[in-house]
């Protein structure tokens, strides 16, 4: 969605009115709304909105993140990666050629594994409750509001080579849904999110 105007605008709203379609749809209140907003490509503004559960986390650029109008901070995790409770939505996102031996390096490296929590998991990361957050075959607008409430919550995402999430127009003036990669890796300790980046090792 962007603004009114004449040519490409700077601004860019992305949304994802039901992230989470299976629990959403099964009764399990990890769904939520989805709002990101970009500059230049980059994300600046970034809501998860449970209605179940009344909790709506906020995150701008800049400013740190809040639930429900009050400040969080994400976790540190002593001990590293081998201390780390990892969240992914469901296993069976990690199939593609190239993404599962990474997945499986890193599943094996964290404490304990869970699945299951959608965009709720990014949430209780930046809550400071887990500590990593791996998924893959992901669609922009399932992220990119996750990127300044993660990074206000004083931790890192990024893409699995490490690079900043940066979603940029293609020449034509549009946003193709296949010009970002779509495997995402958030951790609460910066130092965590390196390590996890090592233990990846993703090659493209």
């Amino acid at each position: 969605s962007r603004g009114a105007g004449e040519g490409p605008s700077p601004w860019l709203w992305v949304l994802d009115p039901i992230d989470g379609t299976k629990s959403f749809i099964t009764g399990k209140p990890v769904y939520g709304t989805l709002i990101a907003l970009l500059h230049n490509g980059v994300p600046v503004l970034g809501i998860i909105d449970q209605p179940i559960t009344k909790e709506r986390w906020l995150g701008i650029a800049g400013q740190p993140t809040t639930l429900n109008s009050k400040p969080i901070k994400s976790r540190k995790c002593p001990g590293g990666i081998g201390n780390a409770y990892l969240y992914a939505t469901t296993p069976h996102m990690f199939q593609a050629p190239g993404v599962q031996g990474p997945w499986n390096r890193v599943k094996s490296a964290a404490k304990l594994d869970l699945y299951g929590c959608d965009c709720y998991a990014y949430g209780l990361l930046a809550a400071g409750f887990v500590d990593l957050v791996v998924e893959a075959d992901m669609k922009p607008y399932d992220f990119l509001a996750m990127v300044p409430i993660i990074q206000g919550a004083g931790g890192a995402i990024t893409n699995w080579s490490g690079e900043t999430i940066h979603w940029a127009c293609t020449p034509a003036g549009d946003y193709a849904l296949n010009g970002l990669a779509g495997e995402v890796l958030a951790a609460g300790d910066p130092a965590v999110h390196a390590e996890a980046l090592r233990v990846l090792d993703f090659k493209q």
